[in-house]
Protein backbone atom coordinates (compact mmCIF):
# COMPACT_ATOMS: atom_id res chain seq x y z
CA UNK A 1 0.00 0.00 0.00
CA UNK A 2 1.17 3.70 -0.57
CA UNK A 3 1.80 6.06 1.29
CA UNK A 4 2.09 10.01 1.47
CA UNK A 5 3.89 12.43 3.72
CA UNK A 6 1.52 14.48 6.07
CA UNK A 7 1.78 17.30 8.76
CA UNK A 8 1.93 15.78 12.33
CA UNK A 9 2.83 17.80 14.65
CA UNK A 10 2.81 21.64 14.42
CA UNK A 11 3.88 24.38 17.05
CA UNK A 12 2.88 27.88 15.68
CA UNK A 13 4.32 31.16 16.71
CA UNK A 14 6.63 29.94 19.23
CA UNK A 15 8.92 32.85 20.42
CA UNK A 16 12.36 31.96 20.89
CA UNK A 17 13.42 32.67 24.16
CA UNK A 18 17.40 31.26 23.76
CA UNK A 19 20.45 30.75 21.54
CA UNK A 20 23.65 28.68 21.79
CA UNK A 21 25.49 28.52 19.28
CA UNK A 22 28.65 26.43 21.31
CA UNK A 23 26.57 23.68 21.91
CA UNK A 24 26.14 20.23 19.72
CA UNK A 25 22.59 21.43 17.87
CA UNK A 26 18.84 20.65 17.62
CA UNK A 27 16.01 22.87 19.00
CA UNK A 28 14.92 22.62 22.52
CA UNK A 29 11.03 22.83 22.64
CA UNK A 30 9.28 22.73 26.42
CA UNK A 31 8.77 19.25 27.16
CA UNK A 32 5.01 20.35 27.34
CA UNK A 33 4.71 21.71 24.60
CA UNK A 34 6.32 19.26 22.34
CA UNK A 35 4.18 16.51 24.43
CA UNK A 36 0.88 18.73 23.86
CA UNK A 37 1.34 18.22 19.52
CA UNK A 38 2.93 14.65 20.20
CA UNK A 39 6.99 15.34 19.40
CA UNK A 40 9.21 13.08 20.45
CA UNK A 41 12.39 13.52 21.66
CA UNK A 42 15.17 13.57 18.70
CA UNK A 43 12.45 13.43 16.32
CA UNK A 44 13.38 15.60 13.48
CA UNK A 45 11.73 18.46 12.44
CA UNK A 46 11.13 21.25 9.93
CA UNK A 47 11.21 24.86 11.34
CA UNK A 48 10.34 28.15 9.80
CA UNK A 49 11.60 31.33 11.02
CA UNK A 50 8.75 33.83 10.57
CA UNK A 51 10.86 36.76 11.05
CA UNK A 52 13.46 36.17 8.40
CA UNK A 53 12.24 33.44 6.36
CA UNK A 54 15.19 31.42 7.22
CA UNK A 55 13.57 27.49 7.28
CA UNK A 56 15.95 24.54 8.38
CA UNK A 57 15.82 20.98 9.75
CA UNK A 58 16.76 19.61 12.92
CA UNK A 59 15.50 17.84 15.90
CA UNK A 60 13.67 17.57 18.93
CA UNK A 61 15.59 17.93 22.53
CA UNK A 62 12.97 18.63 25.50
CA UNK A 63 13.57 21.28 27.61
CA UNK A 64 11.67 22.34 31.18
CA UNK A 65 8.10 21.65 31.25
CA UNK A 66 6.35 24.79 32.19
CA UNK A 67 8.86 27.36 31.45
CA UNK A 68 8.27 28.36 27.74
CA UNK A 69 11.34 27.12 26.13
CA UNK A 70 12.36 27.51 22.61
CA UNK A 71 15.90 27.34 21.97
CA UNK A 72 18.05 27.60 18.83
CA UNK A 73 21.50 25.32 19.58
CA UNK A 74 24.24 24.86 17.64
CA UNK A 75 24.34 26.11 13.88
CA UNK A 76 20.44 26.88 13.95
CA UNK A 77 21.46 29.81 16.45
CA UNK A 78 22.85 31.78 13.19
CA UNK A 79 19.54 31.55 11.69
CA UNK A 80 17.46 33.14 14.18
CA UNK A 81 17.53 35.40 17.59
CA UNK A 82 15.67 35.96 20.69
CA UNK A 83 12.14 37.11 20.13
CA UNK A 84 11.74 35.67 16.62
CA UNK A 85 8.61 33.87 15.69
CA UNK A 86 9.10 29.81 14.83
CA UNK A 87 6.86 27.58 13.30
CA UNK A 88 7.91 23.68 13.77
CA UNK A 89 6.72 20.73 12.13
CA UNK A 90 7.02 17.26 12.07
CA UNK A 91 5.49 15.11 9.28
CA UNK A 92 4.33 11.00 9.54
CA UNK A 93 4.02 8.64 6.63
CA UNK A 94 0.36 7.90 6.50
CA UNK A 95 -1.47 5.19 4.60
CA UNK A 96 -2.78 6.98 1.49
CA UNK A 97 -6.46 5.32 2.57
CA UNK A 98 -5.76 7.20 5.94
CA UNK A 99 -5.23 10.05 4.82
CA UNK A 100 -8.46 11.76 4.56
CA UNK A 101 -9.39 11.28 8.10
CA UNK A 102 -5.41 12.06 9.47
CA UNK A 103 -5.57 15.23 11.20
CA UNK A 104 -2.35 17.21 12.75
CA UNK A 105 -1.95 18.31 16.34
CA UNK A 106 -1.45 21.92 16.40
CA UNK A 107 -0.94 24.37 18.76
CA UNK A 108 -0.92 28.36 18.40
CA UNK A 109 1.04 30.19 21.08
CA UNK A 110 0.71 33.69 22.30
CA UNK A 111 3.99 36.15 23.27
CA UNK A 112 4.84 34.26 26.19
CA UNK A 113 4.87 30.44 24.65
CA UNK A 114 1.68 29.83 26.46
CA UNK A 115 -0.81 27.63 24.48
CA UNK A 116 -3.12 30.25 23.13
CA UNK A 117 -5.06 28.14 20.91
CA UNK A 118 -5.32 23.82 20.34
Amino acid sequence: MRSIHLLKSKVHRAVVTGASLNYEGSLTISEDLAQTVGLRRYERILVGNMGNGNRFETYVIYGPAGKGAIELNGATALLGKIGDRLTIMSFAEVPENEADAHQPQVIVLDEKNKIKSH
